[in-house]
């Protein structure tokens, strides 16, 4: 038998990556090297990051439905490539600010008095110049897990998806290790502007790799009868099966797809965790520095580097462990999925001995954190795969894209309210308290509790909402 499909597997994985790299470039320079061409403050780059999750969010609930109509080739090739061209585009915003304003170089630009009228003008035109570009990337990226998603029912049975799955999802945690290590590099070595072009060009060749190997399993001249017979084997469960006929599955509306429980629940396990992950990744660097180990010392790294190790080591069991149950145990995939969900679950609840535990070695948040993200992305692995479970192919994209949506919003909500939370917490010192904890620390607490328990209550409700495996036909 052919292993074609786990070269499809690594090419998600590879796509995934480069996502999350280009996300990262902006939040990587900005305040060591933007900021000090543009004259921005926090608010600034608040406002920025801010409508990029709002508008990913809301593109999200179209971009699903985009890529089931377009197919998975083409959809893929079309997301990747907006994006790549968006990330490049943003090197353009300090050319294109210089120009509008009429200052002649850098030099000159970064001379300006602060708070002057001409730097309040360059300082709003970049702004955004640069809002435009991430828009273009949101409307990229929201393309991204959908399509994943979708090729991952197209090429692996559904006993091996959640493992398929977390293998790609992977690629998340790897571009968060991977950006603090390269992007700051780029751009203090060659500017700023060619990190945003190096890291975008890397899209347009993935585009390229992707447009000459993948077709449907059944007409890849790389996948033998033996695999394809391996890819097929869940056609006996009543698995729609799209091989050897021109009859195309009947679609689905967004609307539609709103009707069905098992849409519901998708939602709850994204719009109840989303968030976490978001937190983590946004936040435990400047944790860490509150601990007295700033993301620029050798300490700081290592910390994000074993946090994101465990992360990545840990998660890719996680989508294993439902195999085991199918094969092991006998259960249908969706009951392995379920109970492998409910596993993970009980990972995050360590997460609110974090800031207690830090105080006697900052190691111990760390691990925690690592092994509250490693639940995480094992749960988002078998999440995801519940769609292919239950919904047919046709749909896949669209249910996908409409979870991302109401994750993002959640991702929104829990990031802009942690930094609520977190000025108000040290605005009161002492005088705000939390579980015998004071100050900001006591804001970190918070959020650390609701991400312990987050998991174990949307669990909870998929399970009301979905109790037992059921296959929806059109």
């Amino acid at each position: 038998m052919t292993k074609f499909r786990w070269i499809i597997c690594a090419l998600l994985f590879f796509a995934t990556t480069v996502n999350y790299l280009d996300r990262q470039v902006l939040s990587l320079t900005w305040k060591d090297f933007i900021a000090l061409d543009f004259h921005w403050n926090d608010n600034d780059y608040g406002n920025i990051t801010s409508i990029f999750s709002i508008f990913y969010a809301f593109i999200s609930l179209f971009a699903g439905k985009f890529i089931d109509w377009m197919g998975t080739k083409k959809g893929y090739i079309w997301a990747i490539v907006i994006w790549s061209f968006g990330a490049c585009l943003h090197a353009a915003c300090g050319w294109a600010t210089m120009t509008f304003v009429g200052v002649e170089n850098v030099e000159a630009l970064r001379a300006l008095e602060k708070g002057s009228k001409i730097a309040l003008m360059v300082s709003s035109v970049s702004v955004w110049l640069f809002l435009a570009c991430r828009i273009i990337l949101a409307t990229g990226e929201a393309g991204n897990f959908p399509a994943a998603i979708k090729v991952t029912a197209e090429y692996f049975p559904k006993k091996d998806r959640a493992y398929a799955t977390s293998i790609f999802n992977a690629g998340a945690s790897v571009g968060a290790l991977a950006a603090p290590l390269t992007i700051p590099l780029l751009a203090e070595s060659m500017g700023w502007e060619m990190a945003f072009i190096i890291i975008g060009a890397i899209g347009f060749v993935w585009a390229g790799l992707w447009f000459f190997l993948y077709t449907a399993p059944s007409k890849s001249k790389y996948v033998n009868s033996a695999e394809l017979t391996y890819i097929e084997s869940d056609k006996d469960e009543g698995e729609n099966v799209e091989i050897k006929t021109d009859k195309k599955e009947p679609k689905m509306s967004i609307l539609d797809c709103f009707k069905y429980r098992q849409t519901w629940a998708f939602i709850v396990g994204k719009l109840m965790t989303d968030g976490v992950w978001w937190f983590f990744l946004f936040w435990a660097p400047a944790y860490f520095s509150e601990l007295g180990y700033p993301s620029s010392s050798g300490m700081g790294q290592a910390l994000i580097f074993v946090l994101y190790l465990i992360v990545t080591v840990v998660s890719i069991f996680g989508g294993y462990l439902p195999k085991l149950f199918v094969e092991k145990i006998g259960m249908n995939p969706y009951a392995g999925r379920m109970r492998a969900m409910l596993i993970f679950a009980f990972l995050p609840v360590f997460a609110m001995f974090a800031q207690p535990l830090a105080s006697t070695s900052v190691w111990w948040p760390c691990i925690i954190i690592g092994l509250a993200g490693a639940g995480h992305q094992a749960w988002s692995a078998n999440l995801y795969s519940t769609i292919g479970d239950m919904f047919p192919k046709s749909a896949i994209a669209t249910i996908t894209g409409i979870g991302t949506m109401f994750g993002g919003l959640c991702s929104f909500a829990i990031n802009k309210g942690s930094g609520l939370l977190f000025t108000h917490a040290e605005s009161l010192g002492e005088s705000f308290r939390f579980f015998g904890v004071t100050g900001k620390p006591a804001g970190y607490m918070i959020v650390f509790c609701y991400c312990a328990v987050a998991y174990l209550l949307a669990w909870c409700i998929m399970k009301v909402l979905v109790p037992k495996y059921k296959v929806i036909k059109l």
